[in-house]
């Protein structure tokens, strides 16, 4: 839009104390003027006065404020959609949901990331936050350092995002004709078995089914506490990440054709085929060893298969595939040749196992490590009792 000035839209429910936390966030954050609309949207809830309460006392001193309080309960899939649709309003959105927390300087990289990507098709939203997690195998994960301030993953997200209304009308219209879920070996089993009450399944799907990305940024302008809440149990930090704490930067961002930081929706790299000197219809990448097998005739896996070995690397560097980028031999990940079946002898699984949990804890010593099982047994004790 000419005014680059997206609306912020908060997502709230039956959470008063995350809500507070959020909007203290948002208060403290630095803007471009005082013309900034906020809109605050409460599901309905038969108990969460508290919540339009503290909505209806924040003061915002940069633009107008509405409150919105739903008349039903929509749930989270629902009140997202009917969020979204305020780029037809504002033009441009950045949707928060109330267990968030922003950088101060959440609002120019929104407005930064969405005026460089509004002529560009290929981006089908804007990120806020930055994974350090695999979310489906649950490993330790960075995308690659190529000079940019910014990443591309065909995974949709959902802990702080902005649209154009073009980018959320795209969508829109592909989810009016994919009403069902599209079966595809390209879209991870992880994402494919969440409920349907989750937009975010159906928008990793669009992105994927149109060949689109989300941007996402280097270093973290929100993060999770993961509060507890309708879909979730209990409070976690495990996808806190770091968040950007100054106030002002000019960022650099990379076109998709420029970028080495490229991921699909399994969180593996698209540059490493190019580097292995084939093209991405004749290797698969699967660095997680998450993948379904496909018909490709090279299989790049941490898996350990009996097909003829044509390289073998080790799991040392970080990011994962600059091992890879870099020809570093090992013992760990394969590149398979799976039209020739063949006996393979590997190293010991349980030590690989191991080197495995290392990479992503980087420490753990015996003490820790028995904390650590301890909790996981009671967790599942609890689980267990709390069924019956």
């Amino acid at each position: 839009m000419k005014n680059n000035r997206p609306a912020i839209v908060v997502v709230a429910y039956n959470r008063p104390k995350s809500l507070s936390r959020l909007l203290e966030s948002i208060a403290k954050a630095s803007y471009p003027s005082h013309k900034i609309n906020l809109i605050i949207s409460i599901d309905f809830s038969e108990n969460n006065q508290d919540v339009v309460r503290l909505a209806e006392n924040f003061e915002w001193q940069h633009g107008k404020k509405k409150v919105l309080v739903q008349s039903v309960n929509l749930g989270l899939k629902k009140h997202i959609l009917q969020c979204g649709d305020f780029t037809q309003t504002y033009g441009e959105i950045v949707i928060l949901e109330d267990d968030l927390y922003v950088s101060p300087n959440f609002y120019d990289y929104t407005s930064q990331a969405l005026r460089f990507s509004g002529d560009k098709d290929y981006v089908g939203g804007i990120a806020l936050y930055n994974h350090k997690i695999n979310v489906h195998t649950g490993e330790y994960f960075t995308a690659l350092e190529d000079g940019f301030d910014n990443w591309y993953f065909q995974f949709a997200c959902s802990w702080g995002q902005a649209w154009s209304a073009n980018q959320w009308q795209g969508f829109k219209k592909w989810l009016t004709d994919h009403p069902n879920l599209p079966k595809s070996d390209k879209i991870p089993k992880n994402v494919s078995n969440w409920s349907d009450k989750s937009w975010l399944k159906f928008y990793i799907a669009y992105l994927v089914d149109t060949n689109r990305y989300f941007l996402y940024p280097k270093v973290s302008l929100s993060t999770n506490f993961n509060d507890s809440g309708t879909h979730v149990s209990q409070d976690s930090t495990t996808y806190q990440v770091e968040l950007f704490s100054a106030h002002e930067k000019e960022y650099k961002f990379s076109e998709l054709k420029d970028s080495k930081a490229r991921y699909d929706a399994f969180f593996e790299s698209e540059s490493v085929q190019e580097s292995l000197g084939y093209d991405m219809d004749t290797v698969e990448v699967d660095l997680y060893g998450y993948k379904p097998m496909n018909g490709k005739q090279l299989w790049l896996t941490s898996k350990q298969l009996n097909y003829k070995i044509v390289q073998r690397f080790t799991r040392s560097l970080k990011p994962i595939e600059c091992n890879i980028l870099a020809n570093i031999p090992g013992n760990e990940l394969f590149l398979y040749d799976i039209e020739q079946p063949q006996g393979n002898t590997f190293e010991n699984k349980r030590h690989l196992r191991f080197r495995r949990i290392i990479y992503s804890a980087k420490v753990l010593s015996y003490r820790k490590a028995t904390v650590v099982f301890r909790s996981l047994i009671w967790d599942r004790v609890k689980q267990m009792f709390s069924k019956n």
